[in-house]
């Protein structure tokens, strides 16, 4: 009896039908609807709130480095990630509201009849709270941020396809500015667009058209005072905008694709400068080359390093590689693949704005930097800001423990300056050095051998340098007259701030201040430069008789001493040079603490250095291993007897076929050669020199065996390979008569 199976069949195809439609408008993975059906709903809302003289507004939202992640965890963890969001996406929204996936890694969310734009700030202030914590991917915590474009209806457009386009420029202009902004839409975006598209197709020609320059700012040595390296910065000479810094145009090589090609023709350029120098004469100088992330993330950057080394005849010490934390891969194998073949070419490698970017403890630990540089964004307020000073120390100390040399970026003060030297930084770059130089000039400055003046040094005796603050003239010129005879540096200001003030630009060892000044207290400012300069001493000189504030801060260790006016000259003298001996003591151990330092880095780094042979030594001795493995292998299934022995004419390996050929001889293993198997060395001709391990040139014999006539060649082995002793391969000639 047969069955009618129309119903069943029609049904399935009813099923397969709903399934497609669902998957031409719902995205698989996260179950959002894609761009079209998102259009559609988009045109549906317009026409009614333009019937309800209504407003709406779009939020379109993009993960902050993306594609950084996707390639960092892989496609699975990228996939992760995108069902992450979305799932996170739909709790921030009202129900009538609409979240879609645009494509990529962007999503769009349409808020249906909002009041104002300002209605749209508090649910992009709640996505960014939704998209804090951390998102498990790959069996890692990961944190994703985002950035959004805010467009209004019908104040930014009246169409889907306008809003929708003008929202994307939103989005562009929040990532300019870091990410994790949200930014609304503006008219002068559109222009900035097409100014961007424009950058594009010109900057696709600057390199062919020879129009890229590079500029170098030389790093200055802060225990030598000499030039150490140099940092090589691209420059774009547009011929009608003029000199364009790098910051405004990598961002649009790297969009559109050509941060590959600029970033090949600044490392040849830098080899090609610096091949020159060196021919002039010049002492050889390091240059450190910026990689892109993009760069970084090439297999092909080894060869394309070495060849541009090798074309110049220049040895890798003389070329860094300076890689930004955003560049690095999350997982930390995938960055030892692509930092370990350019570790291994012998170029340095440098942490560049360090603290700026994601897990940059780890980064310091799990990577083989050289160098690490410190951004200039903790260099900038170090003198005046306890947190920038706090955060600078503990990275140099930290970076010093493992063994690697600290840059300070940005410097562009003495008293950065100073404060760097004395906290144990090893080089600093910035305009207080040198500006970014023109390859000539570079070669000028190299030959007029420019230095940090001596008082700049590490482990230099400084001048002894006094403060004296107060605001009777009178006051300050008589403490002048009085201590000039001591050999003192003598600065002076008249009021609490404008003490600090000379502070920030100088170095001063001993304060002496007055309590009553205008503005502020004396013991309010010495509180103050205790804590900005806590190696100062500071003694209060004042004849002001309410002492609660002074006995606080005598008791908050703000004041070292407190005397009294009138004073006594010569006590008063006493008392200062009392301060300046406890800080040349101080200074002393400071000395010695930097000596101890400066031996315990060099320490650091030679043991960073033996380990990183060590570990290229292992890794060799377990491919060595992995090779003779294969040999041996490959060896004992030859349908050819082979017999391997040592350089003492030790039988060191049998193959399968030999062990069959002398199965009744027993064991050979360990025996010598020449005891357990005399028919394979006749006397004379050297072969029993061989067997002993003389013989160091191949030969040939023919030997019998059980009736059996075998050709014996013997291969000496070590002329490519650090293997010793002969291997014995015997092929059968014949039956004997």
């Amino acid at each position: 009896m047969e069955l009618d199976a129309t119903p069943q069949l029609s049904a399935r195809v009813k099923e397969l039908e709903d399934l497609l439609a669902f998957h031409s408008t719902y995205d698989k993975l996260t179950g959002l609807p894609k761009r079209n059906l998102f259009t559609d709903r988009l045109q549906q809302a317009l026409l009614k709130a333009q019937r309800r003289n209504g407003q709406l507004a779009l939020l379109c939202i993009g993960i902050d480095n993306y594609n950084f992640i996707n390639e960092s965890l892989g496609h699975t963890g990228g996939n992760q990630l995108l069902a992450g969001v979305a799932e996170r996406l739909r709790a921030c929204v009202r129900s009538d509201d609409t979240v879609a996936l645009l494509g990529g890694n962007e999503f769009i969310v349409m808020l249906s009849e909002v009041g104002s734009p300002a209605d749209a700030v508090p649910v992009c202030e709640t996505i960014f709270a939704t998209l804090a914590p951390a998102f498990a991917l790959q069996g890692q915590q990961v944190h994703a941020s985002a950035s959004i474009g805010v467009v209004h209806s019908p104040q930014d457009g009246r169409d889907g396809a306008t809003l929708l386009r003008y929202a994307d420029m939103a989005l562009t202009r929040a990532r300019e500015l870091g990410g994790a902004h949200y930014q609304f839409f503006a008219s002068e975006m559109n222009h900035r667009t097409l100014e961007r598209i424009g950058m594009e197709a010109a900057l696709r020609l600057a390199v062919f058209r020879d129009e890229l320059q590079l500029r170098y700012q030389p790093l200055a040595d802060l225990q030598s005072g000499a030039v150490a390296s140099l940092e090589a910065l691209v420059r774009w000479q547009h011929p009608e905008l003029g000199l364009i810094p790098a910051q405004r145009f990598v961002p649009v090589a790297e969009e559109a694709g050509l941060a590959g090609a600029i970033g090949a023709w600044v490392l040849r350029r830098a080899c090609q400068d610096m091949r020159a120098w060196r021919d002039a004469g010049l002492a050889p100088v390091r240059v450190a080359v910026n990689l892109s992330p993009k760069q970084c993330r090439d297999r092909l950057l080894p060869g394309q390093v070495a060849a541009a080394l090798e074309e110049y005849g220049l040895p890798p010490s003389a070329l860094a590689l300076e890689i930004t934390e955003a560049a690095l891969p999350l997982d930390s194998a995938a960055g030892g693949e692509l930092l370990g073949p350019l570790k291994a070419l012998g170029v340095a490698l440098v942490l560049d704005d360090f603290g700026t970017g994601y897990s940059s403890l780890s980064n310091l630990k799990r990577h083989a930097f050289d160098v690490v540089k410190i951004d200039c964004a903790f260099i900038r307020d170090i003198i005046t800001d306890a947190g920038d000073a706090a955060l600078s120390k503990t990275i140099i100390s930290m970076a010093h423990l493992l063994g690697m040399q600290v840059v300070a970026e940005g410097v562009e003060s003495e008293a950065q300056c100073d404060f760097l030297r004395r906290h144990s930084c090893d080089l600093i770059q910035g305009y207080f050095f040198a500006a970014p130089l023109l390859a000539d000039e570079v070669a000028a400055l190299l030959r007029d051998g420019r230095r940090l003046p001596p008082h700049l040094l590490r482990i230099q005796k400084q001048q002894r340098s006094l403060l004296l603050v107060d605001d009777e003239q009178n006051i300050v010129s008589a403490l002048k007259r009085l201590l000039r005879r001591d050999d003192y540096q003598i600065h002076t200001a008249h009021s609490g701030q404008e003490g600090l003030d000379l502070l920030a630009r100088q170095a001063v060892d001993v304060i002496v201040s007055d309590q009553r000044m205008p503005g502020m207290l004396g013991a309010d400012f010495l509180r103050k430069a205790k804590e900005l300069y806590p190696d100062t001493l500071r003694i209060m000189l004042s004849g002001y008789t309410e002492l609660q504030s002074v006995t606080d801060a005598v008791n908050e260790g703000a004041i070292y001493k407190f005397l009294t006016k009138p004073w006594d000259d010569e006590q008063l003298r006493g008392h200062i040079a009392e301060a300046f001996r406890l800080k040349e003591i101080a200074d002393e151990n400071e000395r010695l603490n930097l000596e101890l330092r400066t031996v315990n880095l060099e320490l650091a780094s030679a043991n960073r250095r033996l380990e990183e042979v060590l570990r290229q030594k292992q890794q060799q001795i377990s491919r060595d291993e992995i090779s003779l493995g294969v040999a041996r292998e490959l060896l004992q299934h030859l349908p050819l007897p082979v017999i391997g022995m040592d350089d003492q004419g030790m039988i060191a390996f049998v193959n399968a076929a030999a062990e069959h050929l002398f199965r009744h001889g027993g064991p050979l293993l360990g025996d010598e050669a020449c005891v357990v198997l005399p028919e394979l060395f006749p006397a004379g001709d050297g072969f029993q020199a061989m067997a002993a391990g003389g013989l160091r040139a191949p030969g040939t014999h023919e030997a019998d065996i059980g009736g059996v006539r075998y050709a014996v060649d013997v291969y000496p082995m070590g002329e490519s390979s650090s293997s010793r002793g002969s291997l014995i391969a015997l092929s059968r000639t014949g039956t004997l008569p």
